[in-house]
């Protein structure tokens, strides 16, 4: 009986600690995905300049570094918001919960496409989603064999590609944007093919494919540098650096906000951010910092963010998806398995 009372009592402890040290914050603080880390800065800079909280501090680590700290408790450590370019994992909602996050709310805040750039320079390239996950993939079935991806070049995948250097300047494996392109390019592609795994998804590590943290205008900055490799980031960044970089179309599709919000555009995907409910009554500005994102002013089809990339969900999506954030509706294991 002592030890469950014990038990309890520590439960009831961290809870008074973590409720208290909220408290003593005044300021929003929010982690996760670079994708959405320009969106959610200028939400966070608004809020700072329109209101009279200060603006939030936002940090960029990842879509797997974000819901890691959103996710391990509720003290003033941690983060009030995760953002994500892909949604909340399974693993990461039950971490969270043993953690004592058990009232979050999902806010999806509209689409982004993967895109695959190069250097403006360059002759326009045009590639198969296949030929893609060709170039990018760890391993590749040669002569009934699965072997460590042997291709250097891009003619050697097909020889009416260039004779050029496949290098490519990627996300970590912190990243959402990873992860979904390992999905949506990779697994796609080898994941159902006799000889692999089910799912297989992996991404070769050899200086085909260097990962290039989580700050994407590096990426874009390395790019003008070495015209023989690409770059992955979001959509978002191809726009506002389009003066240096261009996009590469997949399947004879390029990205544009168009295409990306059809799904005509093969490596599109949905934005996110999450929400400790609890954290409402304990710090100051976050109910308004949450609403301002979920505005039309922000995410609306003519809303400010537009200007910067994000790209709009259809209105009755739009209002569902602001409706569900504003009542504070809880996410539950069910929803992230359908």
């Amino acid at each position: 009986m002592n030890r469950f009372l014990n038990k309890a009592i520590f439960a009831l402890a961290l809870l008074l600690v973590g409720t208290s040290m909220a408290h003593a914050r005044d300021q929003v603080k929010i982690s996760g995905s670079s994708t959405v880390f320009p969106f959610s800065s200028y939400v966070a800079e608004e809020l700072g300049a329109t209101t009279k909280f200060p603006a939030p501090v936002v940090e960029s680590t990842g879509s797997g570094g974000g819901h890691k700290l959103f996710g391990a408790g509720m003290g003033v450590g941690t983060p009030d918001i995760a953002n994500s370019s892909r949604r909340m994992k399974v693993s990461e909602f039950e971490n969270a919960a043993k953690n004592g996050v058990t009232d979050i709310t999902e806010a999806k805040i509209g689409f982004d496409g993967i895109a695959v750039a190069q250097n403006a320079d360059n002759e326009a390239m045009s590639i198969s989603l296949e030929e893609l996950a060709t170039a990018v993939a760890a391993d590749i079935m040669v002569d009934g064999k699965l072997v460590p991806n042997p291709y250097k070049m891009w003619n050697e995948i097909n020889p009416q590609l260039p004779a050029r250097k496949i290098v490519f300047y990627g996300p970590p494996t912190s990243s959402g944007t990873r992860d979904a392109f390992e999905e949506m390019v990779v697994e796609k592609i080898f994941g159902k093919k006799e000889g692999y795994e089910k799912g297989y998804h992996a991404i070769r590590q050899d200086n085909a494919y260097v990962p290039a943290g989580e700050n994407d205008n590096l990426i874009v900055q390395k790019l003008a540098k070495d015209k023989d490799a690409f770059g992955i980031f979001g959509y978002s960044f191809l726009e506002e650096n389009a003066d240096s970089i261009q996009g590469a179309a997949i399947n004879g599709v390029t990205p544009n906000p168009e295409s990306v919000a059809s799904g005509q555009y093969p490596i599109s995907r949905s934005l996110f951010f999450y929400v400790k409910n609890a954290h409402y009554d304990a710090i100051p500005g976050l109910k308004e910092y949450v609403e301002l994102f979920m505005s039309e002013k922000m995410i609306g089809k003519d809303g400010l963010l537009k200007s910067i990339g994000l790209i709009p969900l259809p209105e009755a999506e739009r209002a569902t998806a602001r409706e569900n954030v504003l009542a504070k509706k809880k996410l539950t294991l069910d929803d992230l398995k359908k």
